[in-house]
């Protein structure tokens, strides 16, 4: 996927993708983060929710108890974001994975709570299109931005040093909305696809591991 993000989506720098989809032809617009999300600061209050939510690199946004089979969040949750279907956090730890952090969306369960140490927020959907947003994301076309407004030598326990502020000025490239949906629906068909061809070889390899067995009994 790295090679076909790198083709349909830009850096800042950039006017267009090296690949576009046939019919579109404008240069594509600088926006500020801020421009097209809201950032999203909702507190649990009251207890409302008692799922914490973490980042994991394979599965985007799940719960702790999912994935650690425990909650490694403080007891109490008051401080903590409440996030909804839809929405996206940002966490500023780097892994050789993600040097500059990783992006992802809510998309397993209607809400969570995020510990406040995670940049959250919200496409707004007149002017980006959410599943563009998160396939984006996943490019590294984002990353320079990062690097320039991360203070070198202040990382701290594995976190880049970026303020709210900074991220949300960061500038991206992005295409008018038709543009964002054509792009999002190609690439969900090609994910589709290569899970498909996956499915059906993992089955082969599982009919040859049985038939070489049958052979040797």
């Amino acid at each position: 996927m790295d090679a076909i993000s790198d083709a349909m989506f830009c850096s800042p720098k950039q006017s267009a993708p090296r690949k576009r989809i046939k019919g579109f032809y404008t240069d594509w617009q600088k926006v500020h983060l801020n421009d097209i999300c809201s950032r999203v600061t909702r507190k649990n209050t009251n207890g409302r929710c008692y799922s914490v939510l973490t980042i994991a690199a394979q599965y985007g946004l799940v719960s702790q108890l999912e994935f650690f089979n425990k909650s490694v969040a403080s007891e109490n949750l008051e401080g903590y974001y409440l996030l909804q279907k839809g929405d996206f956090a940002y966490n500023k730890s780097y892994s050789s994975e993600y040097t500059c952090g990783a992006v992802k969306r809510l998309d397993r369960y209607e809400e969570g709570v995020l510990s406040p140490l995670y940049i959250c927020f919200r496409p707004d959907p007149s002017k980006v299109d959410s599943d563009y947003l998160a396939y984006y994301f996943e490019s590294k076309k984002w990353h320079r931005e990062i690097m320039d407004i991360s203070v070198e030598g202040a990382r701290n326990h594995g976190l880049l040093n970026i303020s709210v502020i900074d991220y949300f000025n960061t500038i991206h490239r992005i295409p008018n909305i038709e543009e964002q949906r054509a792009i999002a629906k190609v690439i969900k068909t090609i994910i589709h696809k290569m899970s498909s061809e996956q499915t059906i070889l993992d089955c082969y390899v599982k009919q040859r591991t049985f038939l070489l067995q049958q052979m040797f009994i």
